[in-house]
């Protein structure tokens, strides 16, 4: 299991998840604790729970919008969280499962996306928060979402350095003000970029986050095992790109299951190139009606698998 999941964090590195975020999380729990991959052990805890926001697409029935005031871009990258204590910078922590991640503070360094220590003011806050933020690359960056996240994968500060990268804070926890933007606003204050920044536009977005923008309400609404009931990203839903498939192979999987899958032409999508996506089994392709040479149109399902979604009529 361990050799597994280092062979998926290596994949998903490189551009080519092999499996879902959801399910690399999942196979981490079943890791035993032993294992230096997908438990706890060596890893930080965060001073507060890291949630991932739940997924709407375009036509699908959605919250009240009106009552979602706070509207920020939904950056394309890698989250983290810093904690300070008395200004000063104690911990950069990837969000992990939420609750641990990894600490790769030994990575940035004064000059590098993020503030080592702030003048922050003992009237707003204990002097004990967390910012929770993004790192991205530029758009025009190959890959960018994953050239990101594996920055925050490197050993080297000095080739972490070398990597165009910028961090946006989104928020902070806990913080003493009434409205959204009044977070933001001290952030920007402390010496920040953050997501209402007009820097945003040059990094690459998956979608739009809707926030009660009352913090009170925000807190009162609470939250699920995953997600903040009081925000919530809107996403674009893919029509897919067009691409060929060049061969078809047989995997057999550790459960002796044998899966076709599609050797495809390299294409970009979101950031990602794809070169092959799973047939799932016969009867998949005898639906879909597809053969070797024929033009497909293939998405990223969930943002990360690879899926054909039909053939391309000649």
């Amino acid at each position: 299991m361990k050799k597994y999941l280092e062979q998926c964090k290596a994949a998903y590195y490189e551009g080519n998840p092999i499996i879902s975020d959801s399910q690399y999380d999942a196979l981490e729990e079943m890791c035993s604790e032993d294992l230096t991959v997908g438990t706890n052990k060596g890893r930080s805890k965060h001073l507060y729970r890291m949630y991932s926001l739940q997924k709407y697409y375009k036509g699908d029935e959605l919250p009240a919008l009106s009552v979602y005031s706070g509207v920020t871009p939904k950056l394309d990258g890698a989250a983290i969280a810093l904690t300070y204590w008395d200004g000063w910078l104690q911990s950069i922590v990837t969000r992990g499962n939420g609750e641990y991640g990894e600490d790769v503070t030994h990575l940035f360094n004064a000059e590098k996306c993020v503030k080592m220590g702030i003048a922050y003011s003992t009237a707003r806050n204990d002097g004990v928060f967390q910012v929770n933020g993004e790192v991205v690359a530029k758009k025009y960056i190959p890959n960018a979402r994953n050239y990101a996240a594996g920055a925050l994968n490197l050993k080297s500060a000095e080739e972490f350095d070398s990597r165009e990268l910028m961090f946006f804070a989104y928020s902070m926890q806990e913080t003493p003000f009434e409205s959204y933007q009044g977070t933001l606003s001290y952030l920007k204050e402390l010496g920040f970029n953050t997501v209402r920044d007009r820097l945003v536009d040059q990094y690459p977005q998956d979608g739009v986050v809707y926030r009660l923008e009352g913090n009170k309400d925000y807190e009162n609404l609470g939250y699920t095992n995953k997600h903040p009931r009081g925000a919530f990203a809107l996403k674009e839903r893919s029509e897919g790109v067009e691409t060929t498939i060049n061969d078809v192979i047989w995997q057999v999987g550790k459960s002796g299951k044998v899966t076709p899958v599609a050797i495809l032409e390299p294409v970009n999508i979101d950031g990602a190139t794809i070169k092959k996506a799973t047939l799932n089994n016969p009867g998949f392709i005898e639906a879909l009606g597809v053969q070797i040479g024929d033009s497909v149109m293939v998405e990223r399902a969930g943002g990360i698998i690879p899926r054909i979604i039909c053939k391309v009529p000649s």
